[in-house]
């Protein structure tokens, strides 16, 4: 496979580096940063050697090079990412990107993901919003958990990390440190996001689980230190903002049937646990799933199966099957 980048923040380099390790060749990479204009990439993602690519401002390079596939890795919203995702389709190469809306974007953005879909058709191109979570975590694995399910009732799924363990931007979006009334206020206006996707988790899990949830319900709230506390170099005053937990829920006629949850904190457990009720019913719980290279790995282990599919613009639940329909 040869593939660009597009978007060298940590998650991108770390995609970038997994992507190089599987053996696949990297043939163009495209970030703002004017620190990493003009760079070789292996000097910018620190493997220790040249690639012999060249970090380039201006996306355009995509239409030279003609990668096989773009791992895009640059926001979270899909109105800001759409002309991003426009220049690689317009290069004819497929796209994986880490975009939280884009994973299922039917939702947030109806007009212009049918929009992109019909365009990436023209083109013979297939788009895929992924990751760790959204993508796999709470959506695509208890989804395809309820193959082994004769009746299945509800499903519910949760996951908890250490946000001490996570890199300053992460901890900075979940509200570490700040004042309560002023992080709410923050989540309000969309000046920090928390954590995006718990309806696009929902509707992924009905999708490939075949719930045909008819309502989504989501929110989130910030979670107070009740005394001072400091966590692998992180401290965190007594009565400031310590973390987040949110929810998703989607109903069939009123009854829920999918609820997952996620939260967030400084020296919270790291877990995730799904719960299939019904018959039988199935607990299972981990460790905990480091979200960075997870995420890295979600969206370089689907590129192979993206670079098979028709094009169009598709999700999780065009990849993922499960052998459940709800009675």
């Amino acid at each position: 496979m040869r593939f660009a980048v597009y978007g060298l923040g940590p998650i991108g380099a770390l995609i970038s580096k997994v992507a190089i390790a599987r053996g696949y060749e990297p043939i163009a990479a495209i970030d703002i940063d004017p620190s990493k204009v003009g760079r070789d990439l292996g000097e910018v993602i620190g493997i220790g050697e040249k690639m012999g690519t060249q970090v380039s401002g201006d996306p355009r390079v995509l239409y030279e090079v003609k990668p096989d596939l773009v791992f895009h890795a640059t926001g979270t919203w899909f109105h800001s990412i759409y002309r991003q995702l426009v220049h690689a389709i317009d290069s004819g190469a497929d796209v994986v990107s880490t975009c939280e809306t884009l994973s299922y974007p039917y939702y947030r953005y109806p007009e212009l993901s049918n929009l992109l879909d019909e365009y990436a058709k023209t083109r013979g191109v297939t788009v895929l919003g992924t990751g760790i979570n959204p993508g796999f975590l709470l959506d695509s694995l208890p989804a395809f958990m309820t193959t082994s399910m004769a009746i299945l009732e509800e499903i519910v799924a949760v996951r908890s990390l250490d946000a001490s363990k996570r890199r300053a931007p992460f901890q900075k979006k979940i509200g570490v440190n700040m004042d309560p009334g002023e992080y709410k206020q923050a989540l309000a206006s969309g000046k920090l996001t928390g954590h995006v996707g718990f309806a696009e988790s929902v509707l992924l899990i009905s999708r490939i689980a075949g719930l045909d949830v008819d309502r989504v319900e989501e929110g989130q709230e910030p979670i107070v230190a009740d005394e001072s506390i400091s966590v692998n170099g992180v401290e965190v005053e007594k009565g400031k903002v310590i973390g987040v937990v949110g929810f998703g829920k989607g109903f069939v006629e009123d009854k829920e049937v999918i609820r997952i949850g996620m939260k967030a904190g400084i020296g919270f457990e790291d877990y995730e646990e799904i719960k299939l009720l019904g018959e039988p019913e199935i607990t299972w719980r981990s460790t905990g799933t480091h979200g960075d290279l997870g995420t890295a790995a979600v969206i370089v282990n689907m590129a192979p199966r993206v670079l098979d599919h028709q094009p169009g613009l598709v999700t999780m639940a065009d990849l993922v099957k499960a052998g459940y329909h709800i009675v």
